[in-house]
């Protein structure tokens, strides 16, 4: 089995995963508002404040943009990427769903992101099979 054929997203769902029930915090955040690091403002009159959910949501996005990359490439190996995506959103819709530290604006993004991954990579994997066998005659 090919690493092209792995999602990405997984990583998103592991990384949230140990971050909240390995992490130790309590509701209603379960430490996902622990700082990283802060920084101060040009003027220095505020702060910007960088805690373990929006680095989960970044990582999240840019595994996003990965896969819909992944998703441009015709092979066997994306069929089975497709297939183990939609596993994955079943498995962040299960969990969502039936665990309580798991129902947080945090996880819900994952989820959705993972969701966009499946739809978009079935749509663009179809769409650039078509493009590549010529079928139907479309133009575009």
């Amino acid at each position: 089995m090919s690493l092209r054929a792995i999602p990405m997203m997984i990583i998103a769902f592991i990384m949230y995963n140990v971050i909240v029930l390995l992490g130790g915090g309590v509701a209603p955040d379960y430490g996902l508002r622990t700082e990283i690091f802060s920084l101060p403002s040009v003027r220095g009159d505020a702060r910007w404040s960088f805690n373990w959910g929006d680095l989960i949501i970044l990582v999240t996005l840019l595994l996003l943009f990965v896969e819909i990359i992944k998703a441009t490439y015709t092979s066997t190996a994306s069929l089975l990427d497709h297939g183990l995506s939609m596993l994955v959103f079943i498995a962040c819709l299960i969990e969502f769903l039936l665990v309580d530290k798991a129902f947080t604006s945090v996880f819900f993004t994952i989820m959705v992101a993972t969701l966009i991954d499946v739809v978009a990579g079935y749509t663009i994997g179809i769409r650039v099979a078509r493009r590549d066998i010529g079928f139907g005659g479309m133009d575009g």
